[in-house]
């Protein structure tokens, strides 16, 4: 049974990393604001600030991180600038100096294929990945540092699952199946790399549980999804006329910059058949 710190566990993902590991191993977590869980393996690292924390993390002993923690915006504003840098940067930088004293083994990161935009290697999509891209080089310094620990950096790209809230473009697609409210999408050759949040949390299980060679790996899905395809396939099933609307923009498909593979790892849960099966409420 290990100590494993996890950033982020109010997320999509790293919420779904928790519920999954929470009985195998000692979870600490932090939070700004009080939590109503009362597992008995599950400690929270309460903090005020980033002083604060700081202090706090000097004082546990942690066999792995799984950093999830971010601050997402596809499009942002000036008022975006100073959330993006204390999520992004100060945050994980704040983890990063603690690895020492906390006597880490291992630290797993999550990366966006974004940072790479069309295959391009360092080429950011917004500001947001530039931001990611950005620690993913703050985080080359301290692998050098710190040669004795594992390093993982982990790239994903759009992910689906159960329990998602966020406003992504599956989930519209499949409330569009009960309440009809139209949504339109930018084209229809529109496709797209959509990953099972299962399938994560299984990458991370392999990390955390086998001896894996550090280094980035790509956690995506073998092949993109034609979203006209979905609808076509959904209102088949379904036998409903849909208020899914296509527009008639021209589209390229985008490339994501390859990374190995990691060692032991398939996308299971995030096949067409399996995905259909999401949309339709049949996982």
């Amino acid at each position: 049974m290990q100590n494993i710190l996890i950033t982020g566990s109010s997320g999509f993902i790293g919420s779904n990393i928790l519920l999954d590991i929470i009985n195998k191993h000692n979870i600490y977590i932090t939070s700004r604001r009080k939590i109503n869980e009362k597992h008995k393996k599950l400690k929270v690292i309460y903090y005020k600030n980033h002083f604060d924390l700081n202090k706090k993390l000097r004082k546990i002993k942690i066999d792995i991180i799984i950093h999830c923690g971010t601050h997402y915006v596809k499009n942002h504003n000036f008022s975006d600038i100073n959330k993006l840098t204390l999520a992004n940067i100060e945050f994980g930088v704040i983890l990063l100096e603690n690895l020492k004293s906390m006597k880490v083994k291992k630290f797993i990161n999550f990366s966006t294929v974004w940072q790479n935009y069309n295959g391009k290697l360092d080429t950011a999509y917004n500001l947001y990945s530039a931001f990611k891209l950005s620690y993913s080089k703050i985080l080359n310094y301290y692998i050098r540092k710190f040669s004795h620990i594992k390093f993982y950096d982990l790239f994903v790209s759009d992910t689906y699952g159960e329990n998602d809230k966020r406003g992504k473009i599956i989930n519209l697609i499949k409330q569009n199946i009960e309440n009809r409210k139209e949504i339109r999408i930018f084209s229809k050759k529109l496709s797209i790399n959509l990953l099972n949040v299962k399938d994560i949390v299984t990458a991370v299980k392999i990390i955390v549980d086998k001896n894996i060679k550090p280094g980035k790996y790509n956690v995506t899905n073998n092949k993109n999804v034609k979203l006209y395809n979905l609808v076509k396939k959904i209102k088949k099933e379904k036998k409903f006329k849909s208020s899914i609307k296509f527009e008639k923009n021209p589209f390229r498909k985008e490339k994501i910059f390859y990374y190995k593979k990691l060692p032991g790892w398939q996308a299971s849960n995030s096949n067409f058949k399996e995905l259909i099966k999401f949309v339709l409420g049949q996982s």
